[in-house]
């Protein structure tokens, strides 16, 4: 295991270069001359060269590749342009909030899409399986904008169970007050196609011969299907979890600007409205950095959910 560990550790170093460059290219050919927009279109080519200076982009090329992936390294990616705040400790600060709503979208989403999904299985064909399937599919034709104007219009204005906006220190009030109202709807719509997945995943163990042999031996339909079904389901499962872990992050994006929450998805939103080029390469950077980890992490819980997988 610590073998394979370390292989792939040292596999992900070239795929991250790979992105750093990437990034880093992309923002000197089209991000724009970030001179002009620190100092504005009126600004005097003494100023403009003086700010270059600064930011040392009258560097090389390879110099200033090299001061990025200093800045990696380093984890100082310098400060906001538009707040003037260490980029560091931006990040440190808005985390929090992000994970205080996405965590609990992610958990809510898998265990209710689990059960539902492996009770609609075993109902195949039936109306029941009919009806849930048509609702899953109208819940995901409908945008999660249509979603977040009608929920805080009901749960927040009509009947006034949660507050549409605002955020505090605590994270206790944080998490029961103002939390529950985006968790609810993002939910609502997240679990529509996490269902129609797991269904699928349920189906196609249903068919197997294990399944037939259990049924043969006299298991009640409770223990075959969570004691056979679900565990030999597992892997899919993690597969399809570790490819919307990242993409949560992502989602917040929205869910924060929807509801003015302080996390570090509106503040990406922000800097990307602003040319905020130092916030927009780092959370990049760090995006690539969870989705390979999170890669790594599920290739070694496949080991626990199926003991036949042996990592070599």
């Amino acid at each position: 295991m610590a073998a394979y560990l370390l292989r792939r550790l040292w596999q992900m170093i070239p795929t991250l270069l790979g992105v750093v460059v990437l990034v880093f290219f992309l923002f000197k050919w089209f991000g724009g001359d970030p001179a002009e927009v620190l100092a504005g279109l009126n600004a005097s080519p003494e100023q403009l060269q003086a700010i270059r200076q600064q930011l040392g982009l009258d560097e090389p090329v390879g110099m200033q590749l090299l001061i990025f992936l200093k800045q990696i390294v380093t984890g100082d990616w310098g400060s906001s342009w538009a707040t003037h705040e260490s980029v560091k400790e931006m990040f440190a600060s808005r985390l929090p909030a992000t994970l205080t709503v996405m965590a609990p979208i992610l958990i809510l989403d898998t265990l209710l899409a689990i059960p539902l999904a492996l009770w609609v299985a075993y109902h195949r064909g039936s109306w029941l399986d009919r009806h849930i399937m048509l609702a899953s599919t109208l819940v995901m034709s409908i945008s999660l904008l249509v979603y977040v104007i009608l929920g805080q219009y009901v749960f927040a204005f009509q009947l006034g169970w949660f507050p549409v906006h605002g955020w505090s220190k605590s994270f206790w009030t944080n998490l029961w007050v103002y939390a529950p109202l985006p968790v609810l709807l993002v939910v609502m719509v997240g679990v529509a196609p996490q269902t129609r997945l797991y269904r699928s995943f349920f189906l196609d163990e249903m068919q197997a011969d294990y399944v037939r042999t259990a049924r043969a031996k006299g298991l009640s339909e409770i223990q075959v299907l969570w004691g056979h079904v679900l565990p030999n389901a597992r892997i899919p499962i993690l597969t399809n979890l570790s490819v919307a872990l990242p993409g949560i992050f992502v989602g917040s994006f929205l869910i924060e600007s929807f509801f003015s929450i302080p996390g570090l998805g509106r503040e990406v939103l922000l800097a990307v409205t602003r040319s905020d080029y130092p916030v927009v390469q780092a959370v990049t950077v760090y995006v690539a950095v969870i989705t390979m980890l999170v890669n790594l992490l599920t290739d070694v819980l496949y080991t626990w959910a199926d003991p036949r997988v042996s990592l070599s």
